[in-house]
């Protein structure tokens, strides 16, 4: 069925993984001409680290929630690696904001990435059914 969930998000996912790389690299790029080399570096790292965190979310959820079959929600291990995910996630942006290796408001806007693709990706669906 065409308004089954799954057939949305297997149609929407390449679409928000596409925009995530361009939005980073057009992110990168603006800042590599216009920012210091440590505001850059926080913009390619935390936009790495959220495009990592979102693709490794997303299969968590599609393997304890099954596209086809009975749903067996499997809630204390995804809860858990969802947690464990984002206690390695903050250990390592302390790590990077503790020892100065990227300016903090650039690790900011790279890890505002998969927002500002989502955001994107919204807006540009609204344009389309105005346009309908």
């Amino acid at each position: 069925m065409k308004n089954e969930p799954s057939s949305n998000w297997s149609r929407i996912h390449p679409i928000l993984t596409r925009n995530n790389w361009l939005i980073l690299f057009g992110l990168a790029g603006v800042s590599f001409f216009a920012m210091p080399p440590a505001f850059t570096l926080g913009v390619i790292l935390g936009g790495l680290l959220i495009i990592i965190n979102f693709n490794m979310l997303q299969q968590s959820i599609l393997r304890t929630i099954p596209v086809e079959g009975p749903v067996s929600l499997k809630k204390v291990p995804l809860f858990l690696k969802y947690y464990l995910r984002l206690l390695i996630m903050g250990t390592i942006l302390y790590i990077i904001v503790a020892r100065e290796w990227a300016d903090p408001i650039g690790l900011s806007v790279g890890l505002s990435t998969i927002v500002f693709s989502i955001v994107s990706y919204g807006i540009h669906q609204a344009i389309k059914a105005k346009n309908a």
